[in-house]
Protein backbone atom coordinates (compact mmCIF):
# COMPACT_ATOMS: atom_id res chain seq x y z
CA UNK A 1 0.00 0.00 0.00
CA UNK A 2 1.43 3.45 -0.90
CA UNK A 3 2.36 5.73 1.94
CA UNK A 4 3.39 9.34 2.28
CA UNK A 5 2.15 12.71 3.44
CA UNK A 6 0.98 15.02 0.65
CA UNK A 7 0.47 18.77 0.97
CA UNK A 8 -2.23 20.17 -1.32
CA UNK A 9 -2.67 23.90 -1.96
CA UNK A 10 -5.54 25.19 -4.12
CA UNK A 11 -7.99 28.04 -3.57
CA UNK A 12 -10.79 26.03 -5.23
CA UNK A 13 -12.63 24.05 -2.54
CA UNK A 14 -14.00 21.57 -5.11
CA UNK A 15 -10.50 20.75 -6.35
CA UNK A 16 -9.28 20.25 -2.78
CA UNK A 17 -12.17 17.88 -2.08
CA UNK A 18 -11.58 15.80 -5.19
CA UNK A 19 -7.83 15.55 -4.54
CA UNK A 20 -8.37 14.67 -0.88
CA UNK A 21 -10.73 11.82 -1.77
CA UNK A 22 -8.57 10.43 -4.58
CA UNK A 23 -5.28 10.58 -2.65
CA UNK A 24 -6.80 9.22 0.54
CA UNK A 25 -8.30 6.27 -1.33
CA UNK A 26 -4.84 5.62 -2.78
CA UNK A 27 -3.43 5.31 0.75
CA UNK A 28 -1.81 8.72 1.27
CA UNK A 29 -2.18 11.15 4.16
CA UNK A 30 -3.36 14.53 2.88
CA UNK A 31 -3.20 18.07 4.29
CA UNK A 32 -5.21 20.76 2.52
CA UNK A 33 -4.86 24.53 2.35
CA UNK A 34 -6.27 27.33 0.23
CA UNK A 35 -3.22 29.64 0.35
CA UNK A 36 0.50 29.76 -0.26
CA UNK A 37 1.39 31.10 3.21
CA UNK A 38 0.15 27.98 4.98
CA UNK A 39 1.82 25.74 2.42
CA UNK A 40 5.14 27.53 2.94
CA UNK A 41 4.81 27.20 6.74
CA UNK A 42 4.27 23.44 6.45
CA UNK A 43 7.23 23.06 4.10
CA UNK A 44 9.48 25.16 6.34
CA UNK A 45 8.51 22.99 9.31
CA UNK A 46 9.65 19.90 7.41
CA UNK A 47 6.18 18.50 6.83
CA UNK A 48 5.08 16.61 3.73
CA UNK A 49 6.75 14.16 1.37
CA UNK A 50 5.26 15.79 -1.75
CA UNK A 51 3.50 19.03 -2.69
CA UNK A 52 0.62 19.52 -5.13
CA UNK A 53 -0.10 23.19 -5.73
CA UNK A 54 -2.08 25.41 -8.03
CA UNK A 55 -0.12 28.21 -9.75
CA UNK A 56 -2.50 31.08 -8.99
CA UNK A 57 -3.41 31.46 -5.31
CA UNK A 58 -4.84 34.46 -3.45
CA UNK A 59 -1.63 35.47 -1.66
CA UNK A 60 1.24 34.29 -3.89
CA UNK A 61 2.03 32.78 -7.25
CA UNK A 62 3.42 29.26 -6.98
CA UNK A 63 6.19 30.14 -9.43
CA UNK A 64 7.46 32.68 -6.88
CA UNK A 65 7.18 30.14 -4.07
CA UNK A 66 8.83 27.26 -5.91
CA UNK A 67 12.44 28.58 -5.82
CA UNK A 68 12.19 29.05 -2.04
CA UNK A 69 10.86 25.51 -1.61
CA UNK A 70 13.63 24.04 -3.78
CA UNK A 71 16.29 26.03 -1.94
CA UNK A 72 15.07 24.94 1.50
CA UNK A 73 14.13 21.35 0.58
CA UNK A 74 15.65 20.47 -2.81
CA UNK A 75 14.50 16.84 -2.62
CA UNK A 76 10.83 17.68 -2.02
CA UNK A 77 8.92 16.94 -5.25
CA UNK A 78 6.39 19.60 -6.28
CA UNK A 79 3.58 18.95 -8.77
CA UNK A 80 2.17 22.14 -10.27
CA UNK A 81 -1.42 22.46 -11.53
CA UNK A 82 -2.70 25.30 -13.69
CA UNK A 83 -5.72 26.35 -15.71
CA UNK A 84 -3.41 28.73 -17.63
CA UNK A 85 -2.43 25.99 -20.01
CA UNK A 86 0.21 27.65 -22.17
CA UNK A 87 3.63 26.59 -23.36
CA UNK A 88 5.30 29.09 -21.00
CA UNK A 89 3.38 27.68 -18.01
CA UNK A 90 4.86 24.24 -18.65
CA UNK A 91 8.34 25.66 -19.23
CA UNK A 92 8.32 27.85 -16.12
CA UNK A 93 7.11 24.95 -13.99
CA UNK A 94 9.97 22.80 -15.25
CA UNK A 95 12.64 25.51 -15.01
CA UNK A 96 11.68 26.41 -11.46
CA UNK A 97 12.13 22.84 -10.31
CA UNK A 98 8.62 21.37 -10.45
CA UNK A 99 8.60 17.60 -10.71
CA UNK A 100 5.61 17.68 -13.05
CA UNK A 101 3.14 20.09 -14.59
CA UNK A 102 -0.53 19.14 -14.94
CA UNK A 103 -3.00 21.25 -16.92
CA UNK A 104 -6.49 21.59 -15.49
CA UNK A 105 -8.72 19.68 -15.83
CA UNK A 106 -6.48 16.66 -15.19
CA UNK A 107 -7.01 12.92 -15.06
CA UNK A 108 -7.04 11.62 -11.49
CA UNK A 109 -5.54 8.25 -12.45
CA UNK A 110 -2.67 10.02 -14.14
CA UNK A 111 -2.16 12.20 -11.07
CA UNK A 112 -2.01 9.16 -8.75
CA UNK A 113 0.53 7.52 -11.09
CA UNK A 114 2.70 10.66 -11.09
CA UNK A 115 2.51 10.92 -7.29
CA UNK A 116 3.67 7.32 -6.91
CA UNK A 117 6.53 7.85 -9.34
CA UNK A 118 7.62 11.09 -7.67
CA UNK A 119 7.77 9.50 -4.24
CA UNK A 120 9.93 6.63 -5.48
CA UNK A 121 12.26 8.26 -8.02
CA UNK A 122 15.59 9.96 -7.37
CA UNK A 123 15.15 13.73 -7.49
CA UNK A 124 17.02 15.95 -9.93
CA UNK A 125 17.76 19.62 -9.54
CA UNK A 126 16.87 22.22 -12.14
CA UNK A 127 19.35 25.10 -12.14
CA UNK A 128 18.46 27.53 -14.93
CA UNK A 129 15.44 29.77 -15.28
CA UNK A 130 13.62 31.46 -18.11
CA UNK A 131 12.53 35.07 -17.99
CA UNK A 132 9.37 35.20 -15.89
CA UNK A 133 8.21 38.22 -17.86
CA UNK A 134 8.64 36.66 -21.28
CA UNK A 135 5.71 37.62 -23.52
CA UNK A 136 6.67 36.09 -26.85
CA UNK A 137 5.06 32.65 -26.61
CA UNK A 138 6.47 30.51 -29.43
CA UNK A 139 3.70 27.89 -29.28
CA UNK A 140 0.00 28.62 -28.88
CA UNK A 141 -2.84 26.31 -27.86
CA UNK A 142 -4.58 24.83 -24.84
CA UNK A 143 -5.90 21.60 -26.39
CA UNK A 144 -5.01 18.23 -24.81
CA UNK A 145 -2.79 17.46 -27.80
CA UNK A 146 -0.75 20.63 -27.25
CA UNK A 147 -0.60 20.08 -23.49
CA UNK A 148 1.07 16.73 -24.12
CA UNK A 149 3.62 18.46 -26.36
CA UNK A 150 4.31 21.18 -23.77
CA UNK A 151 4.97 18.61 -21.08
CA UNK A 152 7.36 16.63 -23.28
CA UNK A 153 9.19 19.82 -24.29
CA UNK A 154 9.50 20.89 -20.66
CA UNK A 155 11.18 17.56 -19.83
CA UNK A 156 13.57 17.89 -22.79
CA UNK A 157 14.76 21.44 -22.15
CA UNK A 158 17.65 20.54 -19.87
CA UNK A 159 18.81 17.56 -21.94
CA UNK A 160 20.80 17.11 -25.14
CA UNK A 161 18.68 14.23 -26.38
CA UNK A 162 18.17 14.01 -30.13
CA UNK A 163 14.58 14.76 -31.11
CA UNK A 164 12.66 13.68 -34.22
CA UNK A 165 9.71 15.96 -34.98
CA UNK A 166 7.10 14.61 -37.39
CA UNK A 167 3.99 16.25 -38.76
CA UNK A 168 2.32 17.57 -41.85
CA UNK A 169 3.61 20.68 -43.61
CA UNK A 170 2.59 23.84 -41.80
CA UNK A 171 2.23 22.31 -38.31
CA UNK A 172 5.12 24.32 -36.84
CA UNK A 173 8.02 21.87 -36.73
CA UNK A 174 10.68 24.58 -36.88
CA UNK A 175 8.88 26.56 -34.17
CA UNK A 176 9.15 23.53 -31.87
CA UNK A 177 12.82 23.07 -32.74
CA UNK A 178 13.49 26.74 -31.95
CA UNK A 179 11.61 26.44 -28.66
CA UNK A 180 13.78 23.47 -27.68
CA UNK A 181 16.83 25.63 -28.33
CA UNK A 182 15.66 29.01 -27.01
CA UNK A 183 14.44 27.62 -23.67
CA UNK A 184 17.01 24.83 -23.29
CA UNK A 185 20.52 24.51 -21.88
CA UNK A 186 22.06 25.54 -25.23
CA UNK A 187 20.12 28.80 -25.52
CA UNK A 188 23.34 30.87 -25.50
CA UNK A 189 24.69 28.96 -28.49
CA UNK A 190 23.69 29.30 -32.16
CA UNK A 191 20.56 27.83 -33.71
CA UNK A 192 21.32 26.71 -37.26
CA UNK A 193 18.69 25.29 -39.62
CA UNK A 194 19.16 23.48 -42.92
CA UNK A 195 16.37 22.26 -45.21
CA UNK A 196 17.44 19.12 -47.06
CA UNK A 197 14.78 19.58 -49.74
CA UNK A 198 15.99 23.09 -50.60
CA UNK A 199 19.62 22.22 -51.36
CA UNK A 200 20.92 20.41 -54.46
CA UNK A 201 21.65 16.84 -53.46
CA UNK A 202 25.26 17.00 -54.63
CA UNK A 203 25.92 19.98 -52.33
CA UNK A 204 24.31 18.68 -49.12
CA UNK A 205 27.51 17.13 -47.72
CA UNK A 206 29.42 20.36 -48.32
CA UNK A 207 26.61 22.37 -46.71
CA UNK A 208 26.56 20.11 -43.65
CA UNK A 209 30.25 19.44 -43.08
CA UNK A 210 31.98 22.24 -44.98
CA UNK A 211 34.71 21.84 -47.60
CA UNK A 212 38.36 22.55 -48.10
CA UNK A 213 39.83 24.76 -50.79
CA UNK A 214 40.01 22.82 -54.05
CA UNK A 215 37.80 19.99 -52.79
CA UNK A 216 35.72 20.27 -55.97
CA UNK A 217 35.32 22.54 -58.96
CA UNK A 218 34.39 25.99 -57.73
CA UNK A 219 35.70 25.51 -54.19
CA UNK A 220 37.97 28.56 -54.28
CA UNK A 221 38.36 28.74 -50.50
CA UNK A 222 37.57 26.84 -47.34
CA UNK A 223 33.93 27.01 -46.27
CA UNK A 224 32.46 26.21 -42.86
CA UNK A 225 29.55 23.77 -42.81
CA UNK A 226 26.42 23.88 -40.70
CA UNK A 227 27.92 21.60 -38.04
CA UNK A 228 30.76 24.07 -37.52
CA UNK A 229 28.35 27.02 -37.52
CA UNK A 230 26.15 25.31 -34.90
CA UNK A 231 29.01 24.39 -32.55
CA UNK A 232 27.83 24.60 -28.95
CA UNK A 233 24.22 25.07 -30.04
CA UNK A 234 21.48 23.29 -31.97
CA UNK A 235 21.44 22.01 -35.55
CA UNK A 236 17.96 21.63 -37.02
CA UNK A 237 17.83 19.15 -39.91
CA UNK A 238 14.54 19.90 -41.65
CA UNK A 239 13.02 17.50 -44.22
CA UNK A 240 15.49 14.82 -43.17
CA UNK A 241 13.70 12.33 -45.45
CA UNK A 242 15.17 14.14 -48.47
CA UNK A 243 18.78 13.56 -47.40
CA UNK A 244 20.70 11.46 -49.97
CA UNK A 245 22.17 8.13 -48.86
CA UNK A 246 25.83 9.25 -48.96
CA UNK A 247 25.08 12.16 -46.64
CA UNK A 248 23.06 9.84 -44.38
CA UNK A 249 26.13 7.63 -43.96
CA UNK A 250 28.29 10.61 -42.97
CA UNK A 251 25.65 11.91 -40.59
CA UNK A 252 25.42 8.49 -38.93
CA UNK A 253 29.15 8.60 -38.22
CA UNK A 254 28.79 12.01 -36.58
CA UNK A 255 26.02 10.71 -34.33
CA UNK A 256 28.00 7.57 -33.47
CA UNK A 257 31.46 9.06 -32.98
CA UNK A 258 30.86 12.75 -32.37
CA UNK A 259 33.21 13.84 -35.15
CA UNK A 260 33.24 14.52 -38.89
CA UNK A 261 35.59 15.48 -41.71
CA UNK A 262 35.05 18.28 -44.19
CA UNK A 263 34.64 17.48 -47.88
CA UNK A 264 38.21 17.18 -49.13
CA UNK A 265 39.59 17.15 -45.59
CA UNK A 266 41.36 14.36 -43.72
CA UNK A 267 41.51 15.53 -40.12
CA UNK A 268 38.52 14.52 -37.95
CA UNK A 269 36.80 17.44 -36.25
CA UNK A 270 35.11 16.96 -32.90
CA UNK A 271 31.62 18.39 -32.71
CA UNK A 272 29.32 19.43 -29.88
CA UNK A 273 25.84 20.12 -31.20
CA UNK A 274 22.35 19.04 -30.34
CA UNK A 275 20.51 17.47 -33.28
CA UNK A 276 16.82 18.10 -33.87
CA UNK A 277 15.43 16.53 -37.06
CA UNK A 278 12.05 16.96 -38.72
CA UNK A 279 10.09 15.41 -41.56
CA UNK A 280 6.61 15.32 -43.05
CA UNK A 281 7.33 11.96 -44.66
CA UNK A 282 6.88 8.40 -43.40
CA UNK A 283 10.50 7.41 -42.73
CA UNK A 284 9.46 3.79 -42.14
CA UNK A 285 8.13 3.66 -45.68
CA UNK A 286 11.34 5.23 -47.00
CA UNK A 287 13.33 2.58 -45.11
CA UNK A 288 11.30 -0.18 -46.76
CA UNK A 289 11.97 1.45 -50.13
CA UNK A 290 15.71 1.53 -49.45
CA UNK A 291 15.77 5.34 -49.41
CA UNK A 292 16.58 5.90 -45.73
CA UNK A 293 19.00 4.10 -43.43
CA UNK A 294 17.30 2.24 -40.61
CA UNK A 295 20.30 2.66 -38.28
CA UNK A 296 20.23 6.43 -38.85
CA UNK A 297 16.50 6.45 -38.15
CA UNK A 298 17.04 4.87 -34.75
CA UNK A 299 19.85 7.34 -33.97
CA UNK A 300 17.62 10.30 -34.81
CA UNK A 301 14.41 8.96 -33.31
CA UNK A 302 15.61 9.00 -29.70
CA UNK A 303 12.66 11.16 -28.66
CA UNK A 304 9.83 11.11 -31.23
CA UNK A 305 7.52 14.11 -31.15
CA UNK A 306 4.47 14.18 -33.42
CA UNK A 307 2.84 17.53 -34.07
CA UNK A 308 -0.91 17.16 -34.67
CA UNK A 309 -2.49 18.80 -37.73
CA UNK A 310 -4.73 21.76 -36.94
CA UNK A 311 -7.88 19.73 -37.70
CA UNK A 312 -7.01 17.54 -34.68
CA UNK A 313 -6.77 20.56 -32.36
CA UNK A 314 -9.57 22.76 -33.66
CA UNK A 315 -10.26 24.09 -30.15
CA UNK A 316 -6.96 25.99 -30.47
CA UNK A 317 -8.11 27.98 -33.50
CA UNK A 318 -9.55 30.95 -31.52
CA UNK A 319 -6.31 31.37 -29.54
CA UNK A 320 -4.27 31.14 -32.73
CA UNK A 321 -6.49 33.67 -34.50
CA UNK A 322 -6.07 36.21 -31.69
CA UNK A 323 -2.33 35.51 -31.58
CA UNK A 324 -1.88 36.13 -35.31
CA UNK A 325 -4.04 39.27 -35.25
CA UNK A 326 -1.82 40.59 -32.42
CA UNK A 327 1.31 39.87 -34.45
CA UNK A 328 -0.19 41.58 -37.50
CA UNK A 329 -0.98 44.65 -35.39
CA UNK A 330 2.61 44.77 -34.07
CA UNK A 331 3.79 44.71 -37.68
CA UNK A 332 1.75 47.82 -38.45
CA UNK A 333 -1.44 46.30 -39.86
CA UNK A 334 -4.82 47.60 -38.58
CA UNK A 335 -6.20 46.20 -35.33
CA UNK A 336 -9.03 43.72 -35.87
CA UNK A 337 -11.66 41.96 -33.80
CA UNK A 338 -13.52 38.84 -34.87
CA UNK A 339 -17.07 37.84 -34.02
CA UNK A 340 -17.87 34.50 -32.39
CA UNK A 341 -19.75 33.13 -35.40
CA UNK A 342 -16.70 33.82 -37.57
CA UNK A 343 -14.45 32.00 -35.10
CA UNK A 344 -16.80 29.04 -35.23
CA UNK A 345 -16.53 28.97 -39.03
CA UNK A 346 -12.75 28.90 -38.73
CA UNK A 347 -12.86 26.21 -36.06
CA UNK A 348 -14.95 23.92 -38.28
CA UNK A 349 -12.71 24.33 -41.33
CA UNK A 350 -10.35 21.41 -42.13
CA UNK A 351 -7.16 23.51 -42.62
CA UNK A 352 -5.28 21.37 -45.15
CA UNK A 353 -2.43 23.89 -44.95
CA UNK A 354 -2.46 23.75 -41.14
CA UNK A 355 -1.21 26.67 -39.02
CA UNK A 356 0.65 28.24 -41.95
CA UNK A 357 -2.63 28.49 -43.88
CA UNK A 358 -4.42 30.04 -40.89
CA UNK A 359 -1.64 32.58 -40.36
CA UNK A 360 -1.73 33.62 -44.01
CA UNK A 361 -5.50 34.03 -43.84
CA UNK A 362 -5.31 36.24 -40.74
CA UNK A 363 -2.68 38.47 -42.35
CA UNK A 364 -4.91 38.79 -45.41
CA UNK A 365 -7.92 39.69 -43.26
CA UNK A 366 -5.91 42.32 -41.39
CA UNK A 367 -4.47 43.85 -44.55
CA UNK A 368 -7.36 43.80 -47.02
CA UNK A 369 -10.60 44.26 -45.08
CA UNK A 370 -11.50 47.79 -43.91
CA UNK A 371 -14.01 46.82 -41.19
CA UNK A 372 -12.83 46.64 -37.58
CA UNK A 373 -14.81 43.45 -36.86
CA UNK A 374 -14.39 40.40 -39.09
CA UNK A 375 -17.78 38.77 -39.60
CA UNK A 376 -18.87 35.25 -40.49
CA UNK A 377 -19.78 36.35 -44.01
CA UNK A 378 -16.21 37.51 -44.60
CA UNK A 379 -14.87 34.15 -43.43
CA UNK A 380 -17.38 32.29 -45.61
CA UNK A 381 -16.24 34.30 -48.62
CA UNK A 382 -12.56 33.66 -47.89
CA UNK A 383 -12.91 29.94 -47.24
CA UNK A 384 -14.98 29.45 -50.38
CA UNK A 385 -12.11 30.67 -52.55
CA UNK A 386 -10.04 27.77 -53.98
CA UNK A 387 -6.47 27.87 -52.77
CA UNK A 388 -3.37 25.87 -53.65
CA UNK A 389 -3.56 24.00 -50.33
CA UNK A 390 -7.31 23.36 -50.35
CA UNK A 391 -8.26 19.92 -51.71
CA UNK A 392 -10.40 20.16 -54.84
CA UNK A 393 -13.11 17.94 -53.41
CA UNK A 394 -13.56 20.34 -50.46
CA UNK A 395 -13.99 23.50 -52.55
CA UNK A 396 -17.47 24.98 -52.61
CA UNK A 397 -19.42 24.17 -55.75
CA UNK A 398 -16.77 21.85 -57.15
CA UNK A 399 -17.72 18.40 -58.45
CA UNK A 400 -14.45 16.92 -57.26
CA UNK A 401 -11.39 15.79 -59.18
CA UNK A 402 -12.35 12.10 -59.17
CA UNK A 403 -15.76 12.83 -60.69
CA UNK A 404 -14.20 15.07 -63.36
CA UNK A 405 -11.69 12.39 -64.33
CA UNK A 406 -14.47 9.78 -64.53
CA UNK A 407 -16.45 12.03 -66.91
CA UNK A 408 -13.35 12.64 -69.02
CA UNK A 409 -12.60 8.90 -69.29
CA UNK A 410 -16.23 8.09 -70.10
CA UNK A 411 -16.14 10.57 -72.98
CA UNK A 412 -12.76 9.21 -74.09
CA UNK A 413 -14.00 5.61 -74.20
CA UNK A 414 -17.25 6.72 -75.83
CA UNK A 415 -15.32 8.14 -78.77
CA UNK A 416 -14.28 4.60 -79.74
CA UNK A 417 -17.83 3.22 -79.81
CA UNK A 418 -17.85 -0.54 -79.26
CA UNK A 419 -14.05 -0.79 -79.64
CA UNK A 420 -11.42 -0.34 -76.94
CA UNK A 421 -8.81 2.44 -77.07
CA UNK A 422 -5.28 1.45 -78.20
CA UNK A 423 -2.89 -0.01 -75.56
CA UNK A 424 -0.95 2.35 -73.28
CA UNK A 425 -3.98 4.12 -71.80
CA UNK A 426 -2.48 4.39 -68.29
CA UNK A 427 0.56 6.37 -69.39
CA UNK A 428 -1.42 8.57 -71.79
CA UNK A 429 -3.89 9.57 -69.06
CA UNK A 430 -1.07 9.99 -66.52
CA UNK A 431 0.68 12.36 -68.92
CA UNK A 432 -2.55 14.35 -69.34
CA UNK A 433 -2.79 14.80 -65.57
CA UNK A 434 0.91 15.38 -64.87
CA UNK A 435 1.44 18.05 -67.50
CA UNK A 436 -1.13 20.58 -66.18
CA UNK A 437 -0.39 19.66 -62.55
CA UNK A 438 3.32 20.41 -62.88
CA UNK A 439 2.68 23.46 -65.07
CA UNK A 440 0.31 24.97 -62.49
CA UNK A 441 2.74 24.20 -59.63
CA UNK A 442 5.57 25.92 -61.52
CA UNK A 443 3.36 28.90 -62.27
CA UNK A 444 2.29 29.16 -58.63
CA UNK A 445 5.95 29.15 -57.50
CA UNK A 446 7.03 31.52 -60.29
CA UNK A 447 9.25 28.92 -61.88
CA UNK A 448 11.07 27.98 -58.66
CA UNK A 449 11.62 24.24 -59.05
CA UNK A 450 12.64 23.73 -55.41
CA UNK A 451 9.39 25.25 -54.16
CA UNK A 452 7.37 23.47 -56.86
CA UNK A 453 8.85 20.10 -55.82
CA UNK A 454 7.99 20.84 -52.19
CA UNK A 455 4.45 21.86 -53.18
CA UNK A 456 3.95 18.67 -55.18
CA UNK A 457 5.61 16.49 -52.55
CA UNK A 458 8.19 15.00 -54.93
CA UNK A 459 11.96 14.97 -55.04
CA UNK A 460 13.47 17.86 -57.01
CA UNK A 461 15.36 15.47 -59.31
CA UNK A 462 12.09 13.68 -60.04
CA UNK A 463 10.48 17.00 -60.92
CA UNK A 464 13.37 17.91 -63.22
CA UNK A 465 13.01 14.61 -65.06
CA UNK A 466 9.25 15.11 -65.44
CA UNK A 467 9.79 18.64 -66.80
CA UNK A 468 12.25 17.27 -69.33
CA UNK A 469 10.17 14.23 -70.31
CA UNK A 470 6.95 16.24 -70.65
CA UNK A 471 8.74 19.10 -72.40
CA UNK A 472 7.32 21.68 -70.01
CA UNK A 473 8.46 25.26 -70.55
CA UNK A 474 9.67 26.78 -67.27
CA UNK A 475 9.16 30.52 -67.14
CA UNK A 476 10.80 32.26 -64.20
CA UNK A 477 9.26 35.43 -62.85
CA UNK A 478 10.95 38.18 -60.87
CA UNK A 479 7.66 39.37 -59.39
Amino acid sequence: MPSGNILVADDDAAVRTVLNQALSRAGYEVRLTSNAATLWRWVAQGEGDLVITDVIMPDENAFDLLPRIKKLRPDLPVIVMSAQNTFMTAIRASERGAYEYLPKPFDLKELITIVGRALNEPKTKRVSEVDANAEDIPLVGRSPAMQDIYRVLARLMQTDLTVMITGESGTGKELVARALHDYGKRRNGPFVAINMAAIPRDLIESELFGHEKGAFTGAASRSAGRFEQAEGGTLFLDEIGDMPMDAQTRLLRVLQQGEYTTVGGRTPIKTDVRIVAATNKDLRQLINQGLFREDLYFRLNVVPLRLPPLRERSEDVPDLVRHFFAIAEKEGLPSKQIEQAALERLRRYRWPGNIRELENLIRRLAALYPQDVITASVIDAELSQPTASQPVEERAGDEGLTHSVEKHLANYFGAFGDNLPPPGLYHRILREVEYPLISVALAATRGNQIKAAELLGVNRNTLRKKIRDLDIQVIRSSR
